[in-house]
């Protein structure tokens, strides 16, 4: 015998678990697959609060796999800050037409992990989940006038880290270098 919700469910997980493994990864790391699995539970606790709009079912089920992390964290090693992963750079051996990219790209890399945990993950809801400022501020439990303000402080501060980065140069592989006299 099928439970009236399992239908509804099913829709939800269907729809969304990719982008809720997704946005565990960026995470949680090698972790995001337990993460889902302990949000949809969670959402299948409260499926009578599931928003109807599916942007906002999303969003809610954001806030839970976020909730889920903290409480891993919180019991497995007592960290603060939550790490989101930067793009992984590309293979070691690099072209020309590529090392300005490539040199980007580290630049952004360490200005990304001079942010606080909480820059990170403000701008990581807005550029890497998509999320608009109501929906991110939803995952975050505040308003979305206050996520607007956390989202522009957190771009300044990306702003500053880059500006005050030394300037990237192409890299040499070490074939090309020349051995000293």
């Amino acid at each position: 015998m099928s439970h009236p919700r399992a239908p509804v469910f099913v829709d939800l997980y269907a729809r969304a678990y990719g982008d809720v493994v997704r946005f565990a990864q960026r995470r949680a790391g090698t972790h995001a697959e337990d993460v889902a699995a302990d949000a949809f539970l969670v959402a299948w606790r409260r499926l009578d609060e599931l928003p109807a709009d599916p942007d906002d079912a999303r969003a809610w089920l954001f806030g839970i796999a976020r909730h889920v992390m903290l409480n891993h964290r919180r019991g497995d090693e007592r960290r603060t800050a939550l790490a989101v992963r930067v793009a992984q750079l590309g293979p070691p051996l690099v072209t020309d037409e590529d090392a300005d990219l490539v040199a980007h790209r580290v630049d952004l890399g360490r200005a990304w992990q001079r942010l606080s945990a909480a820059h990170q993950e403000t701008l990581a809801l807005t550029v890497l989940d998509g999320l608009d400022a109501p929906r991110a501020a939803r995952v975050l439990g505040i308003s979305a006038v206050a996520y607007r303000l956390r989202l522009s402080r957190a771009r300044r501060a990306l702003r500053a880290h880059l500006d005050h980065l030394p300037a990237s140069s192409p890299a040499t592989t070490p074939r090309e270098r020349t051995p000293a006299p």
